[in-house]
């Protein structure tokens, strides 16, 4: 099996990929086991600059697209999230 990096997800970037490291989540599977929502917080927790677009590309990743591709529903859900954390 390739190990692919995160990076390789559509809507990661190599920085997103390092935070992603920095909160013990290495692989498409942690991503997956842990959720967009809660890897979001766990990189809140070392970001305080994180926003709402770096949860829409965790929610893309997730989802196989650049989070510009999610849905209105999946985009209007994570925004009320988002602000429910502020």
């Amino acid at each position: 099996m390739i190990f692919l990096g995160l990076s390789k997800l559509p809507s990661i970037g190599n920085v997103l990929e390092d935070k992603l490291r920095q909160v013990g989540i290495e692989t498409r599977d942690d991503l997956q086991n842990v959720g967009s929502k809660d890897a979001f917080l766990r990189i809140k927790s070392i970001d305080e600059g994180a926003c709402l677009n770096t949860l829409y590309a965790l929610e893309g990743a997730l989802q196989g697209v650049r989070w510009h591709y999610l849905s209105d529903a999946d985009k209007k859900n994570l925004k009320s999230y988002y602000q429910s954390i502020k």
